[in-house]
């Protein structure tokens, strides 16, 4: 049909015919070499082309010091009946607040309150917000620099097994860090943080994690803390205990792959996945993979790890934080004896 149309279009006008088909290779070539911004793959592309093309948009960041750090200690022995075991990490003396059972409503409400009526900057705070909905409070003292681990659990007259079905209106757990030293509130940005914390029960037999953590600000806001997604080697045999190693091993062994030693790798995760030669220092967002260098970033609107168009970035850290990094392991290289 489309053979017919053409010989019938030269007959009628060979001139028209030749324009005609040159507007199609025209506009066939832009679509393939990605002039009309398509999101033609990089490779077809030279290196002028690319880096004159759109720039991804740089995030204004500002740095802040959060001095509040907690983890969940040993998180596959944790239950409801059991407890849970805290490890904080504070810059500074702080007060560790534990709720059981507090009400998913009542907590937003009082994240809310913390922007529109008054700051959380004590334990008191919170609890005048919660209006008492919570089923136990336990609380703790930490020092500065302290690092020992806080034990948490119901008490056995509460008689709490679960929280019931999915979806709940309680959480199993949340946690509150605030500073304990007035003078240290009008130091910092970064007053308080919220960790909502899920422990398995006999209903929901999810593993022990720290589903959310809430910075809230002396200024009258609050961030949801998240995750970065950096590509990771498998732990090297010197960062697994003895019983893992012999536990792989013997796995291994069974199907007939443990030949030998298992080969000592060096740990290359901050490699960039691109050229895999430059520190990888930026956060895509929001698919929020850290994933490119300094070189590679330019070229780039999709990220090279899902595909997802990118729509901010921002750096892990400056330029010449990164010089210092450098001159450090080179002289540390030079001298492995002494301490830089």
């Amino acid at each position: 049909m489309a053979a017919v149309f053409l010989v019938t279009l030269y007959e009628y006008s060979p001139l028209f015919y030749i324009t005609v088909v040159f507007v199609c290779f025209l506009v066939t070539s832009g679509l393939v070499l990605g002039w009309f911004g398509l999101g033609v793959p990089v490779i077809l592309r030279n290196s002028e082309e690319t880096e004159s093309s759109t720039r991804i948009l740089k995030k204004r960041m500002r740095q802040v010091k959060n001095p509040f750090g907690l983890e969940i200690s040993h998180p596959a022995a944790a239950s409801v009946t059991k407890g849970i075991a805290l490890t904080p990490d504070c810059l500074e003396d702080c007060i560790l607040t534990c709720y059981w059972g507090c009400s998913v409503q009542k907590l937003h409400e009082a994240l809310q309150k913390h922007v529109y009526c008054f700051r959380i900057k004590t334990p008191q705070a919170l609890e005048d917000a919660l209006y008492s909905e919570y089923l136990y409070r336990q609380q703790y003292f930490i020092k500065k620099n302290d690092k020992e681990e806080k034990y948490c659990q119901l008490p056995e007259d509460a008689q709490v097994v679960d929280f019931g079905p999915v979806p709940r209106s309680r959480y199993p757990l949340t946690a509150l860090l605030t500073l304990a030293d007035e003078e240290d509130r009008e130091i910092y940005d970064i007053i308080s943080m919220v960790a909502v914390i899920h422990i398995p029960d006999e209903s929901y037999r999810l593993s022990c994690r720290i589903l959310y953590q809430y910075l809230l600000l002396a200024q009258g806001q609050y961030h949801d803390l998240k995750q970065l997604f950096m590509s990771a080697n498998a732990p090297s045999s010197s960062d697994a205990s003895a019983g893992e190693r012999s536990t792989d091993r013997s796995l291994l062994e069974k199907v007939g792959l443990a030949e030998g030693e298992p080969e000592q790798h060096e740990e290359n995760s901050k490699d960039c996945v691109v050229c895999q030669n430059g520190t990888v220092n930026w956060v895509l967002l929001p698919c929020r993979h850290a994933c490119l260098c300094d070189g590679c970033i330019k070229y780039f609107q999709q990220c090279p790890m899902c595909r997802q168009f990118v729509q901010e970035s921002f750096p892990l850290c400056s330029k010449k934080e990164q010089d210092e990094d450098e001159s450090t392991h080179i002289l540390q290289d030079v001298l492995p004896g002494r301490v830089f």
